[in-house]
Protein backbone atom coordinates (compact mmCIF):
# COMPACT_ATOMS: atom_id res chain seq x y z
CA UNK A 1 0.00 0.00 0.00
CA UNK A 2 1.30 3.55 -0.79
CA UNK A 3 2.10 6.08 1.55
CA UNK A 4 -0.54 8.33 -0.07
CA UNK A 5 -3.37 5.76 0.06
CA UNK A 6 -2.59 4.90 4.32
CA UNK A 7 -2.42 8.51 5.17
CA UNK A 8 -6.20 8.89 3.23
CA UNK A 9 -6.93 5.32 5.13
CA UNK A 10 -5.95 6.93 8.64
CA UNK A 11 -7.61 10.06 7.90
CA UNK A 12 -10.97 8.68 6.83
CA UNK A 13 -10.68 6.40 10.30
CA UNK A 14 -9.51 9.82 12.13
CA UNK A 15 -12.73 11.14 10.31
CA UNK A 16 -15.07 8.15 11.04
CA UNK A 17 -14.24 8.41 14.93
CA UNK A 18 -15.00 11.97 15.25
CA UNK A 19 -18.00 11.64 13.65
CA UNK A 20 -19.01 8.87 16.20
CA UNK A 21 -17.61 10.99 19.31
CA UNK A 22 -20.24 13.31 17.68
CA UNK A 23 -23.12 11.55 17.41
CA UNK A 24 -22.14 10.45 21.38
CA UNK A 25 -21.74 13.42 22.76
CA UNK A 26 -25.39 14.42 20.78
CA UNK A 27 -26.77 11.45 22.69
CA UNK A 28 -25.27 11.66 25.92
CA UNK A 29 -26.61 16.04 25.88
CA UNK A 30 -29.76 14.63 24.81
CA UNK A 31 -29.76 12.05 28.02
CA UNK A 32 -28.84 14.83 30.57
CA UNK A 33 -31.53 17.13 29.50
CA UNK A 34 -33.74 14.37 30.11
CA UNK A 35 -32.71 14.03 33.64
CA UNK A 36 -32.18 17.55 34.04
CA UNK A 37 -35.69 18.63 32.69
CA UNK A 38 -37.62 15.50 34.77
CA UNK A 39 -38.06 18.08 38.10
CA UNK A 40 -36.49 15.88 40.22
CA UNK A 41 -33.93 16.86 42.19
CA UNK A 42 -31.54 13.70 41.84
CA UNK A 43 -31.99 13.44 38.09
CA UNK A 44 -31.13 16.95 38.12
CA UNK A 45 -28.00 16.28 39.84
CA UNK A 46 -27.10 13.55 37.68
CA UNK A 47 -28.42 15.23 34.47
CA UNK A 48 -26.20 18.38 35.27
CA UNK A 49 -22.95 15.19 36.15
CA UNK A 50 -23.57 13.82 32.87
CA UNK A 51 -23.64 17.02 30.78
CA UNK A 52 -20.08 17.98 31.90
CA UNK A 53 -18.70 14.57 30.21
CA UNK A 54 -19.61 15.63 26.33
CA UNK A 55 -18.35 19.08 26.97
CA UNK A 56 -14.87 17.53 28.52
CA UNK A 57 -15.35 15.19 25.51
CA UNK A 58 -15.41 17.63 22.78
CA UNK A 59 -12.53 19.73 24.34
CA UNK A 60 -10.26 16.36 24.09
CA UNK A 61 -10.98 15.82 20.60
CA UNK A 62 -10.27 19.45 19.46
CA UNK A 63 -7.18 19.55 21.49
CA UNK A 64 -6.01 15.97 20.12
CA UNK A 65 -6.66 17.29 17.27
CA UNK A 66 -4.92 20.41 16.74
CA UNK A 67 -2.10 18.49 18.41
CA UNK A 68 -1.98 15.84 15.46
CA UNK A 69 -2.02 18.26 12.69
CA UNK A 70 0.42 20.43 14.38
CA UNK A 71 2.71 17.34 14.83
CA UNK A 72 1.98 16.62 10.66
CA UNK A 73 2.85 20.00 9.73
CA UNK A 74 6.36 19.99 11.57
CA UNK A 75 7.03 16.42 10.14
CA UNK A 76 5.95 17.80 6.56
CA UNK A 77 8.67 20.75 7.32
CA UNK A 78 10.99 18.86 8.42
CA UNK A 79 11.01 16.33 5.66
CA UNK A 80 10.87 19.04 3.49
CA UNK A 81 14.47 20.40 5.40
CA UNK A 82 15.76 16.36 4.83
CA UNK A 83 15.72 16.65 9.22
CA UNK A 84 13.49 13.46 9.50
CA UNK A 85 15.03 11.07 11.13
CA UNK A 86 16.17 8.26 8.99
CA UNK A 87 15.66 4.63 10.67
CA UNK A 88 15.88 2.61 7.70
CA UNK A 89 18.92 1.23 8.16
CA UNK A 90 18.55 0.43 12.07
CA UNK A 91 18.34 -2.60 13.04
CA UNK A 92 14.79 -4.15 14.19
CA UNK A 93 13.35 -7.05 16.05
CA UNK A 94 10.77 -9.46 14.81
CA UNK A 95 8.16 -7.33 15.70
CA UNK A 96 9.45 -4.73 13.40
CA UNK A 97 10.36 -2.29 16.36
CA UNK A 98 14.11 -0.89 16.27
CA UNK A 99 16.35 -2.34 18.40
CA UNK A 100 17.08 -1.05 21.87
CA UNK A 101 20.28 -0.44 21.88
CA UNK A 102 20.09 0.90 17.90
CA UNK A 103 17.45 3.54 19.18
CA UNK A 104 19.14 4.35 22.38
CA UNK A 105 22.34 5.27 19.81
CA UNK A 106 20.34 7.43 17.77
CA UNK A 107 18.75 8.97 20.59
CA UNK A 108 22.38 10.22 22.21
CA UNK A 109 23.15 11.30 18.59
CA UNK A 110 19.67 13.57 18.23
CA UNK A 111 20.69 14.40 22.35
CA UNK A 112 23.75 15.86 21.37
CA UNK A 113 22.41 17.58 18.38
CA UNK A 114 19.77 19.51 20.33
CA UNK A 115 22.10 20.38 23.00
CA UNK A 116 24.25 22.44 20.35
CA UNK A 117 21.34 24.42 19.06
CA UNK A 118 18.46 24.21 21.36
CA UNK A 119 16.33 26.84 20.31
CA UNK A 120 15.71 25.04 16.82
CA UNK A 121 12.49 23.19 16.63
CA UNK A 122 13.56 21.07 13.86
CA UNK A 123 16.34 19.87 16.87
CA UNK A 124 13.14 19.11 19.11
CA UNK A 125 11.25 17.09 16.72
CA UNK A 126 14.01 14.68 16.01
CA UNK A 127 14.53 14.55 19.68
CA UNK A 128 10.82 13.63 20.19
CA UNK A 129 10.95 10.81 17.51
CA UNK A 130 14.08 10.07 18.48
CA UNK A 131 12.29 9.18 22.13
CA UNK A 132 9.27 7.67 20.37
CA UNK A 133 11.74 5.09 18.38
CA UNK A 134 13.50 4.59 22.63
CA UNK A 135 10.08 3.48 23.26
CA UNK A 136 9.57 6.47 25.46
CA UNK A 137 6.41 8.59 25.07
CA UNK A 138 5.69 10.77 27.72
CA UNK A 139 8.81 12.50 26.92
CA UNK A 140 8.17 12.17 23.45
CA UNK A 141 5.21 13.88 24.06
CA UNK A 142 6.96 16.78 26.15
CA UNK A 143 9.52 17.30 22.87
CA UNK A 144 6.85 17.38 20.64
CA UNK A 145 5.09 20.00 22.66
CA UNK A 146 8.29 21.80 22.59
CA UNK A 147 9.08 21.54 19.19
CA UNK A 148 5.42 23.18 18.81
CA UNK A 149 5.76 26.29 20.40
CA UNK A 150 9.35 27.04 19.36
CA UNK A 151 8.32 26.68 15.44
CA UNK A 152 5.00 28.69 16.50
CA UNK A 153 7.48 31.68 17.79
Amino acid sequence: MSEGARALRIQLLIGFMCVALLVYFVLLGRAALVFITSGRPAAIGLGAAILVLPIIGIWVMVATLKAGLAHQRLARMAREDGMDLDVSELPRMPSGRIQRDAADALFGTVRDELEADPENWRRWYRLARAYDYAGDRTRAREAMKKAVQLEAS
